[in-house]
């Protein structure tokens, strides 16, 4: 890591070492820290130029940070100061995730049974909008291992008063049947029609796919990508969190994110509303 002061170092460590966030959730997280941190520290342009660029490339898998940390520079390059940009896409990503609510909102039946997997802030926040409509509806999640974020969402959803089934991931396949509607969340819109998303989220596109259930895919415009699948790096966490036996012959791998082909996705949505595919999200 360059030569931060301390309050930029624990910036950059946050946003690093949280595994459990969502994509939105820590860039909302980063950018409500990274005003903080311009309110205390008042960094000089060559550092915090030296910031954005490591906040940037921090978290490869999840472009919505990079895109967010460009649209904050284009702000700044137009005349607004550090915080009032930052302050700016915060308020525009926020936006964003209540739009993306409002449109998915048209798809869900009345008493759906919604299937999802990891934790999208994005999905999370259409949840909230059924529940406060009082729009009946539950849910089936996954543990979403290793990180099992699927544990808070069902916490979560526990104290919004909304039925949830935790399941294993390996149980994916036999409690699709039971589902409605698949949503899940987006980390990475890619050119050629992919999206990037925890891993595990391929076999559940299969398992919707052979049992002729919707499956959607909820992300903002944020997380367009000028990379294709077969260019993108994804993340490989550490394997301590596999808990494998040790032996010479054994090589655990922690790969978080994966690549799923629009072939098997019934749509898309962003703040600007539904998409089929074949075709890309409007920007």
């Amino acid at each position: 890591m360059p030569d931060f002061d301390d309050s930029a170092k624990e910036l950059l460590k946050r946003l690093c070492e949280d595994y459990e966030s969502g994509a939105t959730a820590l860039a909302l997280t980063m950018l409500k820290n990274l005003a903080t941190y311009l309110r205390e520290a008042r960094p000089d342009p060559e550092e915090l130029a030296r910031l954005f660029g490591e906040l940037r490339t921090a978290r490869p898998s999840m472009i919505v940070i990079g895109n967010a940390i460009g649209k904050v520079e284009s702000r700044l390059a137009g005349g607004d100061t550090p915080l009032a940009a930052v302050n700016q896409v915060t308020g525009e990503l926020e936006n964003a995730g209540s739009a993306i609510a409002k449109h998915a909102r048209q798809l869900i039946p009345t008493d759906a049974i919604i299937m999802t997997h990891s934790a999208s802030s994005v999905v999370l926040g259409l949840f909230r909008l059924l529940a406060r409509e009082r729009h009946g509806f539950s849910v089936i999640c996954t543990q979403s291992s290793p990180g099992l974020e699927g544990h808070q969402l069902a916490r979560t959803l526990n104290d919004m008063g909304v039925p949830v089934t935790l399941i294993t991931d390996a149980q994916m396949g036999l409690f699709v049947t039971q589902s409605d509607v698949v949503l899940i969340g987006c980390d990475t819109w890619l050119s050629d029609g992919h999206f990037i998303n925890k891993s595990g989220t391929r076999l559940l596109a299969l398992a919707a796919r052979a049992h002729d259930k919707p499956f959607w895919v909820l992300g903002d415009s944020f997380r367009h990508s000028d990379q294709a699948s077969d260019e993108v790096i994804l993340e490989e966490m550490p394997v301590s969190e596999l808990h494998a036996p040790e032996g010479d012959w054994i090589t655990p791998r922690n790969i978080y994110f994966e690549t799923i082909p629009e072939s098997l996705v019934t749509g898309g949505i962003n703040e600007q509303g539904a998409f089929s595919f074949p075709g890309s999200p409007r920007r």
